[in-house]
């Protein structure tokens, strides 16, 4: 088959984006199949074919500790637009575009809805599932009808001059989080009045577009689903502070449990509620879900991932091999299902 693997793009999780790219890249030629690797937003020069066996830069699976200045990506590659020079040219030839993308460029439906548009099949939910699923206001206002327990939550926009009477008016312990953002980019815990004027000021760099929420304490456990089958929970446990950007991609900076050792009434109430969110926002082929479950075992749902990680610190593969599906295998698994969803008009 032939693939095109789409990563980077122009998100602060490009380089979470660019290792799982070169992963699935690397995996699907080692299974016989004719892949071009390219960065979204930085496109390439040359002829399209060409990038079909192209050599993938060899420092891509290591992720920095520190997001990218794409302020600075921007001024040196130039232009408005998120796709860079040949690339929808390139996607164009593949029988099917492995999105490896992650975060705001890219898991937010504009990229589905260009291929969409152009007839490119393309791994992963449809334009607007994943619009929906990105943002966690929309995404909690359609779920808790459903019966899910989620934390409550405010949607505040704001600016910097409103940042005083925000710290006075929001109850505490509260975490301030982007609405439309992953990989815990932007996402604090604030306990007091100094630290949450702190994570306020660090949100309007993102654009001051926050969900505030409830702050949850209990354990982190989150559910995979692949082909609308819920796969073994796995639970989180950061050496240090909560599992924020750097503990998610750090090697050996959490510790992993798959399954987690929970109850098994535990365990069937988060599968059966990541598959309601999943099915509620009208998902396809794979996703990931994220949970605190407290003490008395209730599942707080958190937020949904649409794309999630590839990495080899990432989640899904690891929940997929828990039943036998080793990486290769999941990243055909996703391809094909995907070829399905698409024809099925999903």
């Amino acid at each position: 088959m032939k693939i095109v693997v789409l990563a980077g793009g122009l998100s602060p999780e490009r380089n979470v984006s660019l290792s799982s790219g070169s992963r699935v890249c690397t995996t699907l030629r080692q299974r016989g199949h004719e892949v071009a690797f390219v960065d979204m937003y930085l496109g390439f020069a040359g002829a399209p074919e060409a990038m079909f066996g192209a050599e993938i830069p060899a420092d891509l699976t290591k992720i920095s500790r520190q997001a990218p200045d794409l302020e600075q990506l921007k001024a040196e590659r130039g232009g408005d637009s998120l796709f860079g020079p040949g690339v929808l040219e390139l996607c164009a030839l593949a029988d099917v575009v492995f999105l490896a993308l992650h975060g705001s460029c890219g898991e937010d439906g504009r990229v589905q809805a260009a291929l969409s548009l152009l007839g490119i099949p393309f791994t992963g939910s449809g334009y607007l599932g994943s619009a929906i699923a990105m943002d966690k206001d929309l995404t909690k206002r359609m779920v808790a009808p459903k019966g899910i327990v989620t934390p409550a939550w405010e949607r505040v926009d704001y600016t910097e001059d409103d940042i005083p009477a925000l710290v006075e008016r929001l109850e505490l312990p509260c975490v301030v989080k982007p609405l439309d953002s992953g990989s815990s980019i932007g996402v604090s815990i604030a306990h007091d009045k100094a630290e949450l004027e702190k994570a306020l000021r660090e949100g309007v760099a993102l654009g001051g577009r926050s969900v505030i929420e409830q702050y949850i304490k209990g354990r982190e456990i989150q559910v995979g689903i692949l082909e609308d089958q819920a796969l073994p929970s796995i639970e989180i446990i950061p050496k240090v502070g909560f599992y924020d950007y750097e503990n998610k991609y750090q090697p050996g900076a959490a510790v992993e449990v798959c399954p987690a050792e929970i109850p098994g009434e535990w365990e069937q109430r988060l599968r059966a509620d990541a598959l309601t969110v999943f099915r509620t926002l009208g998902l396809s082929v794979y996703s990931r879900a994220d949970f605190i479950v407290t003490e008395d075992g209730t599942p707080w749902f958190l937020e949904i991932n649409t794309l999630p990680g590839m990495t080899p610190t990432s989640l899904l593969p690891q929940e997929a091999a828990a039943v036998g599906v080793d990486y290769g295998a999941l990243c055909e698994r996703i391809i094909y299902a995907s070829l399905e969803a698409r024809k099925a008009g999903k």
